[in-house]
């Protein structure tokens, strides 16, 4: 007998329903590539498994048209084959998608970032800085008064430092405690110097300048003693790496600094012995040698093996010739979508002259004077008067500036570090609870476990937020599968995938659609407990703003 119920209400289709959440119908997921024992490796592999894949040629129009609010219509009740509405917006996005004069960009050059990590006092302020002076940067007139200033306050051989490190406190203690940024170009490439803190309070600003760059520097001091303190349990060396790999750094150059010191002179047997411990730990994170992975000497007190190869007479065995400019400048382009919507997530703010600045890296998308921009979450417009990078006024810019924008419209105390500048057509997606899979790291002593419930620090892209894994949906095993009974808690090590939750919505997408903006890392009490990746959102009824 027929179930047709001719009696029954009419059918009306609800076009402000939610967004479909995974649940516990969720299918398995494949198996991963290759997963070991060694939970770090884990982590790594998982990560740059995601990461080598590359996007369709036609994502970033798929990922226009997904990030677009949906068009709602005025009447709910409304027959799903109600008339479309007038075709303005489309007209609107061919406007758009024209094509840009390539003369407009003040210098065809790419622009490459990259950071220095590594444990504190390895001696990143002191590369950088003289990276600055060698390149011709910094004038010696600015070297002789940091010279002056640091031996006043006892610290003779600090003054390179000074010249990254601009805060006075930073100065006496010797300790970066922000990211400290400088510019320098070759001949094909134009760079931006992030000099990350080393010390372990202030991983938050490492992952904020890491998640910036492009290409991530190492730095390993050989002196007797800081190489074993920075590489056992609590250095810095191990964290960075593994957090350099989850933040998207795919190539790294570990720099075995203070080759000149007395207590090593250079010695062949001393940096062998480095890169013998530290390979196997870096292969283990998800770096391949000379493919993702190089290791070279160096003094960063006197220059050598930095801009130019260190002298025969300095250094007799080190053959590959190579120094860390020339390596670095001999990578190929990044690989970047200018033809995506613009998604610039903001770092810092500032206001002067009635305007007010905001500072960020332009992800992905080309951004220029007739970009129609809106800040999310909120989706205020904003009205731009000015783009500027390396101090210049530009007309354009493409992915991998690091730029300011001057705007109108828009007051300082309404842009936060966090939000994401993007078109007003093409909104970045917002959301305060989202699905995630991600690898537990340690967990500490006293919280053992993971349970619904536990609250940590969520930190992706430039957002930094207190956050709740409010449910748990999956444990996964070694090789990625996905187990039937959803889990009460899982211990360190484990592969979960979960719901996490914000207390109030922010920007983010998939890593599918947008890495940049889905690679995620969860801390506690000053440690590093977890890192992953946004598999699904909740976006709120009515569009991306909020």
């Amino acid at each position: 007998m027929s179930n047709f119920n001719p009696s029954a209400a009419e059918f009306v289709p609800r076009f402000d329903a939610p967004t479909f959440m995974p649940g516990a119908g969720l299918p398995a997921a494949p198996p991963a590539e290759s997963w070991e024992d060694d939970a770090v490796e884990q982590v790594a592999q998982q990560v740059a498994a995601v990461d080598i894949a590359k996007p369709e040629p036609s994502r970033p129009a798929k990922a226009a048209r997904e990030a677009a609010p949906p068009k709602v219509p005025a009447s709910s009740a409304q027959p799903a084959t109600a008339p479309a509405p007038a075709p303005e917006p489309e007209e609107e996005e061919e406007e758009e998608e024209e094509v840009i004069d390539q003369s407009l960009f003040h210098d065809q050059r790419e622009n490459v970032n990259v950071v220095f990590i590594g444990h504190v006092d390895a001696g990143k302020s002191t590369i950088s800085g003289n990276l600055l002076v060698l390149t011709g940067q910094v004038d010696q007139r600015t070297v002789a008064k940091y010279e002056k200033e640091a031996k006043d306050k006892n610290r003779e051989s600090w003054y390179l430092a000074y010249i990254m490190d601009t805060n006075e406190e930073e100065r006496i203690k010797g300790k970066t405690s922000e990211t400290g940024r400088g510019q320098f170009e070759t001949k094909s490439k134009r760079y931006t110097i992030l000099d990350a803190p080393g010390h372990k309070t202030f991983v938050p600003n490492m992952i904020m300048g890491t998640s910036q760059a492009d290409i991530g520097v190492l730095v390993i001091s050989a002196r007797k003693g800081e190489f074993e303190t920075g590489f056992d349990r609590g250095g810095q060396t191990r964290e960075h790496a593994l957090l350099a790999k989850t933040l998207g750094v795919d190539k790294l150059i570990v720099v075995v600094n203070k080759m000149d010191e007395p207590s090593v002179k250079w010695s062949e047997e001393r940096y062998n012995e480095i890169v013998t411990k530290l390979t196997p730990f870096m292969k283990r994170c998800g770096f391949q040698l000379k493919k993702s992975l190089w290791f070279l000497p160096c003094s960063g007190m006197t220059g050598a093996n930095l801009v130019e190869p260190v002298k025969p007479d300095v250094c007799p065995w080190w053959k590959d010739g190579y120094s860390l400019i020339s390596l670095i400048d001999s990578m190929p382009d990044m690989t970047r979508d200018p033809t995506a919507p613009i998604r610039i997530p903001v770092s810092g703010r500032y206001k002067e002259m009635g305007c007010t600045f905001i500072m960020g890296k332009i992800e992905v998308g080309t951004l220029t004077m007739k970009s129609k921009l809106c800040l999310v979450p909120g989706g205020q417009r904003i009205e731009l008067v000015g783009i500027l990078t390396d101090d210049q006024e530009m007309q354009c810019c493409r992915p991998g500036e690091n730029i300011i924008l001057k705007c109108r419209g828009v007051e300082e105390e309404d842009v936060r570090s966090g939000q994401v500048v993007c078109p007003v057509k093409h909104q970045c997606k917002v959301s305060n609870e989202f699905v995630v899979q991600m690898q537990v790291t340690d967990l500490l002593e006293h919280k053992p476990i993971i349970a619904a419930g536990y609250q940590a620090v969520l930190h992706i892209h430039s957002v930094i937020t207190e956050c709740q894994i409010s449910k748990l949906l999956f444990e996964c095993d070694s090789q990625g599968r996905r187990k039937k009974k959803p889990p009460v808690f899982v211990k360190s090590h484990a592969i979960v995938i979960c719901v996490i939750t914000t207390d109030y919505p922010i920007a983010i997408e998939t890593f599918k659609d947008r890495p940049q903006l889905g690679r995620l890392t969860l801390r506690d009490e000053g440690k590093t407990i977890a890192i992953g990746k946004v598999l699904s959102l909740t976006v709120p009824t009515g569009g991306a703003s909020v």
